[in-house]
């Protein structure tokens, strides 16, 4: 068994075991996901690992069957001391993983916070409805993945035991959907959605697969091997946001109004930005010319122009002109 398989595995059970009154192989192996190996032989590997770990776990008789428990005192452990500032601070990042709503990672921080939330005096619980009053966590257009639960589960299991996944996966690009195979390595959440970051076997690369666009997916049982010298942050260093593309030097210059609050973004890590004498803003980076950074720049409007290259200053003008068109035709229409 592969080690990141069993490390999804023990995490299930020690979940199942976390309950009153414990649980049976049975009950335990009711309590994995689908596709994951239920045999006893192999969930007894797994309570072996969680006791090698530290985890106090004993075994009671009872209705003719062997209930495996953790020790009482471990199983609720008392909560660390934290300051009254900490918890509040706490449970308010809560709203930093709205977009992860409904999935396992979000349900469970949502359980932790709530007993979290307990241990707040009411006065403190009042003064963090008061502080809600006047903090605000807005984190901008963002997919919701609460109907995507078992996809991504699924997806965890196949990146955990390194297995090749089939799936059919709409192509929006193309407004088709097709046959992938893929060697799934990792799930990675940027520009407001969940991807997943594959070796993709029909283009013979690592490419990025929406999560929400896959239709359908199964786990092979062919074992496939992540190259050594994948660096997830390499691969993605070019991305403005998401796009991957020919990676070129950008050079920008923000005109005096837009430079006040443009300068003081990061926007990429390979920026570099020097403000002008005439409170201008010069900002240059490094990233793929996508339409995604055509898009961003756009966003700008007429507070910014593009000096280089000039294939994307290209890009922005006839971009720019299909808005001012679509907009004239939409006049006409009206």
């Amino acid at each position: 068994m592969a080690r990141n398989d069993q490390v999804v595995r023990v995490l299930h059970v020690l979940r199942r075991l976390e309950a009153p009154g414990g649980a049976t192989l049975a009950e335990l192996a009711a309590a994995l996901p689908p596709g994951m190996p239920k045999h006893p032989r192999t969930l007894r590997r797994d309570l072996q690992a969680l006791e090698a770990l530290g985890f106090p776990l004993y075994t009671e008789r009872g209705d003719g069957q062997v209930h495996w428990k953790l020790l009482d005192g471990f199983r609720r452990i008392p909560a660390p001391a934290f300051a009254p500032t900490e918890l509040m601070a706490l449970l308010f990042s809560r709203q930093l993983l709205r977009p992860l709503e409904g999935t396992e990672v979000q349900a469970s921080l949502d359980a932790a916070l709530a007993k979290v939330q307990t241990a707040l005096p009411p006065a403190g619980a009042a003064y963090l409805q008061q502080l809600q009053g006047v903090f605000a966590v807005g984190i901008g257009p963002h997919k919701r993945y609460r109907d995507h639960r078992e996809m991504v589960d699924r997806l965890s299991q196949a990146i955990a035991r390194r297995r090749t996944v089939q799936m059919r996966y709409y192509s929006a690009s193309r407004d088709r959907t097709r046959r992938r195979e893929a060697d799934p390595y990792r799930l990675w959440y940027a520009g407001g959605g969940l991807y997943l970051v594959a070796h993709c076997h029909l283009r013979h690369e690592v490419r990025l697969f929406a999560v929400e666009r896959i239709r359908s997916l199964t786990i092979t049982d062919r074992p496939y091997q992540l190259p050594l010298n994948f660096d997830l942050e390499a691969y993605v260093r070019d991305a403005l946001l998401v796009m991957r593309g020919r990676p070129v030097g950008v050079e920008l210059l923000f005109d005096k109004a837009t430079s006040a609050w443009a300068r003081d973004r990061v926007w990429h890590p390979s920026q570099e930005a020097t403000l002008q004498k005439d409170g201008r803003l010069r900002l240059q980076l490094r990233v793929g010319e996508t339409p995604e950074v055509v898009g961003w720049i756009l966003s700008f409007g007429g507070g910014v122009r593009v000096v280089s290259p000039p294939s994307l200053r290209a890009q922005v003008r006839d971009a720019a002109k299909r808005i001012v068109r679509g907009s004239a035709d939409l006049k006409a229409l009206g």
